[in-house]
């Protein structure tokens, strides 16, 4: 297939890419860089691979067929969304718009990258897809979150109305290899503290919970969801809940850090609990995540360690 991918130089993106070129499919990947890093996309040069710096809140033209597009541009960390307020909700919205039109101009399939966000701060747990979730529209994430819900409501607009073959991914929280230094989320940020021998900063009391899906097992999930006849969202991720206090315990302890754990204010919205019901990924998709955490942690430690050591 020859697969389109908005932001393509991203943390998932580029894995996604990488790993649609290891099945031989041709990819185009599209980013403004905002977020992204031609670092993270270099090693594709010499493949089946083009890349096209561009913003996908313009109109997007693509030459030649296109059988699927992955819409995956957004800022997702929220201290990129905090900065990026505006460009969040423009390319939730615009963004996801000239995706969709780019795929139902070629006759493509369209699988868009929701999250676990759409849910907020969750008054049911585990979080089924059935859940429409508890978010605040007008705090400080609301720009994040509701673009998301509204991405995924004009994704089921074009399906239903145009007959686009929609497939949304709701993503809980995902780490690995290539995620930025210090982007504002707990994997990243303690393993880059605790390399150092900085204090370990966690936001709150610790005791909310988070549960971490190893890339390689997301990005399996997406392509059986791009594979299937299933329309309506679904979970992908790593039902093994983990307090946010447990992982910085754990990050030092792997990383043989001398770092102390220093707690600071909560930020405003920040979900309490967060875990998958994987019910429709196991039935649906036959998809369940299998790295460990302790082997995913290795291998994102090494890759943060010799990062640090270029930088």
């Amino acid at each position: 297939m020859r697969i389109v991918i908005t932001g393509a130089a991203g943390f998932i993106g580029s894995h996604l890419s990488e790993r649609l070129l290891d099945l031989g499919h041709s990819v185009v990947g599209i980013d403004n860089l905002i977020t992204g890093d031609l670092a993270n996309i270099a090693h594709l040069s010499g493949r089946d691979f083009v890349f096209i710096r561009h913003d996908v809140t313009n109109y997007i033209n693509v030459e030649g067929p296109v059988d699927c597009v992955f819409h995956w541009a957004s800022p997702a960390s929220p201290i990129d969304y905090l900065e990026w307020p505006i460009p969040t909700l423009k390319v939730g919205a615009l963004g996801t718009h000239n995706a969709l039109g780019l795929a139902k101009a070629k006759g493509a399939k369209f699988v868009m990258a929701s999250t676990s966000e759409v849910y907020g701060d969750p008054l049911e747990h585990p979080q089924k897809e059935t859940y429409w979730g508890n978010v605040n529209p007008v705090g400080p994430r609301g720009v994040y979150d509701e673009a998301k819900r509204f991405a995924e409501a004009i994704s089921m607009a074009y399906h239903r109305y145009h007959g686009v073959d929609v497939k949304i991914v709701r993503i809980f929280n995902t780490y690995g290899p290539r995620m930025r230094i210090r982007d504002g989320r707990a994997v990243p940020n303690f393993i880059a503290q605790a390399l150092t021998n900085e204090d370990v900063t966690i936001f709150g009391s610790g005791n909310q919970t988070r549960s971490f899906c190893y890339i390689s097992d997301l990005v399996r999930g997406i392509l059986a969801l791009m594979e299937s006849t299933v329309n309506d969202p679904v979970n992908i991720g790593n039902p093994h809940e983990l307090s946010i206090a447990d992982m910085a315990h754990l990050i030092i302890k792997m990383t043989g850090s001398q770092s102390r754990v220093v707690f600071k204010p909560l930020p405003t919205d920040d979900p309490q609990v967060r875990k998958p019901d994987i019910t429709r990924a196991r039935t649906l998709l036959n998809w369940e995540p299998k790295v460990e955490l302790a082997e995913g942690l290795t291998s994102t430690i090494d890759y943060f360690r010799k990062k640090m050591e270029i930088a």
